[in-house]
């Protein structure tokens, strides 16, 4: 009996059973970042749901506890916590208090994702495939013809790869218009442009382009990175304009194209005037590479703070480990304050130099998000350039970036306050 009421007192005294997984996100306790979406993103495909807690130690993730998922984040080398229930609950009040710019918002199922890029495309030239490979988190590929024939229907979530849809194949013409690849390149878009019927590579990315924007009128969520952004911009306000000249499309380019150009088929930007010279690597007026004076020493910009309880769309697309984060260049590097639209929010500047660096917006019923650069960890990635190991950057905050819009379509929606 005495042997018993022993027991009995011990059990009662021992914690109670852990019941979740705390997956933190701060700089101090998280030694792989990147991975650590990854993990999230498989625990969705197992059909459970995670609570993102957004603000809370750099966005941390709170998934339910199960050996399963204890495994896979030290098979993947992901820091985790085990709490208990009373644990839990202690950091839900803490979060839904009126005082905290904290808000914990439920991720319900894992976003079906499609990456638009050129078949044959190396997985490493291009920084989203590159994360969201070493992420472990899955996508599929698509190109015109997919797009054409409706297939983004069955997506939740696109990235842009660094297309030019203005056919003008990047502006690459000075410095390698002799180079195989890009007499190659020229000369597979042109075949394709004429198998899908089309006369002009520029007519045929002109109507993938509105393929695109349909798309997110109807409720997608659209990213995209470095050329994709202004060209994809340029190409539907250009609608109906011919903008090339003869070395890209055979023909001449329309009469005083620039009074002909309608901004208000853009989804970001307004009133740029567009790079006539075709030996000048530059779409428009948009992009501020060639005007930036930063030493890269000193090349930062600053994430925006949104309120978590009143606008959890930017939050969530905010979340880091810093407010400060290391600019890189790109054929987009960044985009001039006063050629966005009043209506898209700028979630990241550079103040010092007059720029935007990552801008949202809303369009119908969905979302797109435009990130200048190329490569978040190679400052001036050029053509033929080595790939980034990201094993050597698994806390990149600018990476995190990425993988922020990644989750975003995954998360119960509230309506944007402001």
């Amino acid at each position: 009996m005495k042997k018993t009421l022993i027991l009995l007192l011990l059990l009662i005294s021992l914690p109670s059973f852990a019941s979740y997984i705390l997956v933190p996100m701060d700089a101090e306790s998280q030694k792989n970042h990147l991975k650590a979406y990854g993990i999230t993103y498989w625990t969705l495909e197992k059909q459970l749901k995670v609570k993102w807690l957004l603000n809370y130690r750099g966005g941390s993730f709170l998934l339910p506890d199960t050996e399963d998922i204890q495994r896979e984040c030290q098979i993947r080398g992901v820091s985790f916590e085990v709490i208990s229930d009373s644990k839990t609950e202690s950091i839900l009040q803490e979060i839904s208090s009126p005082s905290k710019n904290m808000e914990a918002v439920v991720l319900e199922k894992a976003p079906k994702i499609a990456v638009y890029t050129p078949k044959g495309k190396l997985p490493w030239d291009d920084a989203v495939t590159m994360v969201l490979t070493y992420a472990e988190i899955p996508y599929e590929t698509v190109y015109d013809e997919e797009v054409l024939n409706d297939a983004l229907l069955l997506y939740d979530w696109l990235h842009l790869h660094h297309e030019d849809f203005t056919g003008q194949y990047g502006k690459f013409y000075r410095n390698y218009k002799t180079a195989a690849w890009y007499i190659e390149e020229k000369k597979e878009a042109e075949a394709l442009a004429s198998k899908l019927g089309y006369s002009k590579v520029s007519l045929e990315k002109l109507d993938v382009a509105k393929k695109i924007r349909d798309y997110v009128i109807g409720g997608g969520f659209m990213f995209a990175m470095c050329s994709a952004t202004d060209s994809f911009d340029i190409a539907l306000s250009a609608d109906g304009v011919d903008i090339c000249e003869p070395m890209f499309d055979g023909d001449a380019s329309s009469p005083n194209y620039q009074s002909k150009i309608d901004y208000s088929h853009t989804f970001a930007f307004k009133n740029y005037t567009l790079e006539r010279n075709p030996n000048v690597y530059e779409f428009s007026s948009i992009d501020m590479t060639q005007k930036r004076q930063i030493p890269k020493e000193t090349d930062y910009f600053t994430l925006m703070d949104f309120s978590a309880k009143w606008d959890p769309v930017p939050t969530m697309l905010c979340q880091n480990h810093t407010a400060l984060v290391k600019g890189f260049m790109g054929q987009t590097t960044a985009f001039t304050r006063d050629e966005i639209k009043s209506n898209v929010l700028v979630m990241g500047e550079n103040k010092t130099n007059g720029e935007a660096r990552y801008i949202h917006g809303i369009k119908g019923k969905g979302f797109f998000t435009f990130y200048g650069g190329h490569d978040p960890e190679d400052y001036t990635h050029r053509v033929g350039d080595p790939r980034t190991e990201l094993d050597l950057h698994p806390t990149s905050p600018g990476y995190r970036l990425i993988l922020n819009n990644v989750l975003f379509p995954a998360a119960k929606k509230k309506k944007q306050k402001t």
